[in-house]
């Protein structure tokens, strides 16, 4: 089939689009710079000029493709919200439509799909409103844990960069916070199966079962960097590094949905065997 994907210059929608290569479909990624079209023709997908506020660009390259995969996300721009709620807008004529989003929308606890999701509690709002959005058009929704593998995502890289530069990995009181991770090849999978056994009208977690508490990557991570794993309070961390407080939260998700409605089966290794592996 022809997909239209976002974010296939970033860690994740890359890693997707080289799947779905992989499996013999045809991909026209969004490419906002000259240096994203080259990494998006690079990974063998044809690049399509514009960004997320570019309802006109994005709306005729959904228009001619056969199904839309919407990765892309910048979580420091503070416009975000409104420029995501353009981008689906114009996106959502096609179906099977994928909308990425994330474990923080939920309050915290070990969470699965039932359980309610609001702006005010959520650690990532607008990705409560895009949901909404993509839901109400026919859209699968796929709420994400910490991903890792291929170097890591943001959160890792960062927490690894901190070690290196400053001597320290933190983590937030005992470090007992409990988190899902998922393998982006894992992840990978799923959106593949996700737009090939379609579920209009569906959210699910896209965790497979691995877990892990903060102390745990803290101290994998800073003997990766050669650092120390320190506790800090809350208000510490906001004085470091103010995104860095939502390691306080419980991120525990229970992924039984998708493993039964997609027949997902993900394998890689789980987060701290994968940081601990680069150690060695």
């Amino acid at each position: 089939m022809d997909v239209f994907i976002t974010g296939a210059s970033g860690y994740v929608g890359g890693v997707v689009t080289g799947r779905l290569l992989a499996a013999g479909h045809r991909v026209a990624a969004l490419a906002r710079s000259d240096r994203a079209a080259e990494r998006v023709s690079a990974l063998g997908a044809a690049p399509v000029r514009g960004d997320l506020r570019d309802a006109a660009a994005l709306r005729e390259a959904a228009g001619r493709a056969d199904a839309v995969v919407h990765a892309a996300v910048d979580y420091a721009d503070p416009a975000m919200a409104e420029a995501e709620a353009v981008a689906l807008r114009a996106m959502l004529g096609t179906i099977p439509f994928v909308y990425t989003s994330t474990g923080l929308v939920y309050g915290g606890g070990a969470a699965s799909e039932d359980d309610p999701v609001d702006e005010a509690t959520s650690a990532q709002p607008h990705k409560v409103a895009g949901e909404r959005i993509a839901l109400a058009a026919g859209g699968t929704v796929l709420r994400v844990p910490l991903v890792h593998g291929r170097d890591g995502s943001a959160l890792i890289q960062g927490l690894l960069a901190m070690g290196r530069t400053r001597g320290m990995v933190p983590y937030i009181g005992e470090g007992t916070q409990t988190w899902a991770a998922v393998h982006v090849d894992d992840l990978a999978d799923l959106f593949l199966l996700a737009l090939e056994k379609p579920q209009p009208g569906g959210v699910f977690n896209a965790a497979p079962g691995d877990t892990f508490q903060m102390r745990r990557l803290a101290e994998a991570l800073a003997l990766r960097a050669g650092a120390a794993a320190v506790s800090l309070s809350l208000d510490e961390v906001a004085g470091v590094a103010p995104q860095l407080a939502v390691l306080a939260r419980d991120g525990a998700m229970d992924g039984a949905r998708a493993r039964s409605a997609f027949g997902w089966a993900p394998h890689r290794p789980a987060l701290l065997d994968d940081v601990r592996g680069a150690v060695s």
